[in-house]
């Protein structure tokens, strides 16, 4: 009988994952994807990247389309530099967090806010591929073609508020994380696309610096 419950339970998992994921299928061995992964994660010290950004909004009938360039640098600084079709930028490093557009500036430190904090943890560890190894998400890891899908599912009941799920999407080719979706409980979603992508170029501090 246990058995047949086990049985029935992975058919359920995998047709549950060929309806959300059309392309995709459970994979089995996970643990040989995570090791083979976090290898691959560990030689990434700076990531140099153009990138293109669709928000998805129930209440618009089309999509917002942003472009920029994007910097990751070894352990927790990023930069994030939106050109197109406004001028927006944002830059996370350390525990601080900046923002300017047009109009203002904005100096946040996550220390302040554990929200905050969590959600700056949560980029950065969405890019460097740590977020496949805390505590913060429960991972599903499904296979495709030329590309892996990891599922990551929020446990901390107010990051739940914010995101129903993360998706990262990992090249085969190198295991590099190439977009990452953020869906969110209202069904509004925000799929940023890496292009371009460099890895193990020098960055200069002036571009993670916050003054």
């Amino acid at each position: 009988m246990r058995k047949i419950i086990s049985a029935f339970l992975v058919l359920t998992v995998a047709l549950t994952a060929r309806a959300q994921y059309p392309g995709y299928k459970v994979l089995t061995n996970a643990e040989h994807f995570n090791k083979q992964f976090a290898a691959a994660s560990g030689h990434i010290n700076t990531i140099k990247s153009d990138f293109i950004q669709e928000k998805n909004m129930s209440l618009l009938a089309e999509k917002i389309i942003s472009k920029g360039n994007f910097y990751f640098r070894k352990e927790n600084a990023v930069r994030m530099e939106y050109t197109q079709p406004f001028r927006y930028l944002m830059i996370l490093n350390g525990s601080a967090i900046y923002i300017k557009d047009s109009q203002k500036e904005n100096k946040i430190s996550a220390r302040s806010n554990k929200l905050f904090q969590q959600i700056n943890k949560i980029i950065i560890d969405c890019v460097n591929g740590k977020a496949l190894q805390g505590n913060d998400f429960a991972v599903n890891i499904f296979e495709g073609g030329a590309d892996y899908l990891a599922e990551l599912s929020p446990i901390d009941k107010n990051l739940k508020t914010i995101f129903s799920h993360i998706n990262l999407i990992i090249d085969k080719k190198d295991f590099s994380v190439s977009r990452i979706e953020m869906h969110e409980p209202s069904g509004d979603d925000t799929r940023i696309r890496f292009v371009n992508r460099q890895f193990n170029t020098p960055l200069a501090d002036a571009l993670f610096a916050i003054r």
